[in-house]
């Protein structure tokens, strides 16, 4: 029942099924705060250009912008993201108002065939539309002496790379468990990979809900929606993207996690598309209460990725 704070909101979001269950879920959740919510249902150019990598055409950012142009012009009020799709420095004037908690972040392997790497018949064909995972997947099947796989671009919606690989264009493909879970999807999932074996993206399993920074309004009523534990744990691998380059094009993964001690862990990796050098990886821990303590320790395991090897992306002019 609306109440005296009670606000009329509007998510922008992207019509694909998954964003909208997303949104779905924050509209229900307002909701049920006594809030008024409607969507505005948008098409990014993010979905529109499925012929070329997102590191060849602008980044996941491509995901966002029209989202972002609708808070600004006041025909939404929130937009609702994939934290791993957001870019790492928000344009000026919008702000993370909240980060949600966090469904599994891991990979996971999806094949009509074959339970896993190991089981993939010669010259396979695996799907993924992530840099990350092509370097990881490569690593991984190196090891395994199987360089006749082939690891070839997957774009699409999710239901779309499904159907790719139903058709037989591929003979697996890696998607993020999260979006396959959260749409029932799970029994699709044949093998989840550890992080020890695929190491996730910054804030992949994570929902971030943005803002305009002066909707002091929107802040607050989106307060009750956050989940502390998990927004320190994407703040740390965010800053370590951020402090990397925070590229589409730049194979990285950071992935935080709370230990039994109570300290915060963060783990990195990056990798060469190219295959012209070897996986660096590196880690730290830090006891974290905060987001700027969170933030401190992605900085420190950032400044060891560098040392260790790693590096960022030319700047473009």
């Amino acid at each position: 029942m609306p109440t005296s704070t009670s606000l009329a909101i509007t998510i922008a979001t992207r019509e694909s099924r998954l964003a909208l269950w997303q949104a779905e879920h924050v509209k229900a959740l307002l909701e049920g705060l006594g809030h008024r919510v409607t969507l505005l249902g948008m098409t990014t150019l993010g979905d529109q250009i499925l012929d070329r990598s997102l590191s060849k055409v602008g980044g996941k950012g491509l995901f966002v912008k029209e989202l972002e142009v609708a808070l600004e012009e006041g025909r939404a009020d929130i937009a609702v993201h994939s934290l791993k799709d957001v870019p790492m420095q928000l344009p000026e004037g919008f702000a993370l108002a909240c980060v949600m908690e966090r469904e599994d972040p891991r990979d996971a392997w999806v094949s009509p065939h074959c339970a896993g790497l190991a089981e993939l018949p010669a010259n396979a064909v695996v799907g993924t539309s992530s840099l990350r995972r092509l370097v990881l997947l490569r690593e991984s099947l190196d090891r395994l002496g199987r360089g006749d796989v082939r690891i070839e671009p997957l774009r699409g919606n999710l239901d779309t790379r499904l159907r790719k690989l139903d058709e037989g264009q591929y003979h697996a493909i890696v998607l993020a468990a999260a979006g396959l879970k959260r749409l029932g999807l799970g029994e699709r999932i044949r093998h989840i990979f550890e992080p020890a074996d695929s190491l996730p993206a910054a804030g992949q399993g994570a929902l971030g809900i943005e803002v305009r920074a002066d909707r002091q309004d929107l802040i607050d009523a989106l307060a009750p929606l956050a989940h502390t534990a998990s927004w320190q744990r994407v703040a740390a691998e965010r800053t370590v993207s951020r402090a990397m380059g925070g590229s589409c094009s730049m194979p990285l993964a950071a992935y935080a996690d709370w230990q039994a001690d109570g300290t915060l862990r963060l783990e990195a990796a990056w990798g060469d598309p190219e295959g012209r050098q070897a996986v660096v990886r590196v880690n730290g821990q830090a006891r974290v209460q905060t987001l700027a303590e969170a933030e401190a320790l992605g900085q420190r395991v950032a400044a060891d990725l560098r040392a260790a090897g790693a590096t960022p992306p030319p700047v473009e002019a």
